[in-house]
């Protein structure tokens, strides 16, 4: 997963801190929750929210293959993904994290090194998983 898109009712620390976000302002983040969640629901909803995801799916969370996260330290959303490695790492999935201060939500459309970065790590999860197979 590159930057997945978590958040909640309680606002985390980079939500907060980030506020004006030149890539995903709080304002934009919200909306595109409005206009995503079923009609009623808050960013407490299992679609949005890793931790009430957790509540309801705990135990079949733990049924996930190994999963790959990538996040920036210039990304509003990137407590909630770091909570989301959590989750699943006390879950028992393996979870391969890469989270890197030096960037924002999506910056790999803007910058070739990071998106060259990030295909390096993408390969070496997957080639990380062959080598387990039996294949």
């Amino acid at each position: 997963m590159n930057a997945p898109y978590f958040s909640g009712s309680q606002r985390s620390d980079s939500e907060l801190r980030l506020v004006n976000n030149r890539t995903l302002p709080l304002p934009a983040n919200d909306l595109t929750w409005s206009l995503s969640l079923p009609e009623g629901a808050d960013r407490d909803h299992v679609y949005c929210n890793p931790t009430a995801a957790e509540a309801v799916y705990g135990d079949k969370i733990g049924r996930l293959p190994a999963c790959f996260i990538n996040g920036y330290g210039g990304d509003p959303l990137v407590d909630k993904q770091k909570e989301l490695a959590k989750i699943l790492e006390t879950r028992g999935v393996r979870v391969e994290k890469c989270f890197v201060e030096d960037g924002y939500h999506a910056v790999e459309i803007y910058d070739e090194a990071k998106a060259l970065a990030l295909g390096q790590y993408i390969k070496n999860f997957v080639l990380s998983l062959t080598s387990q197979s039996s294949i």
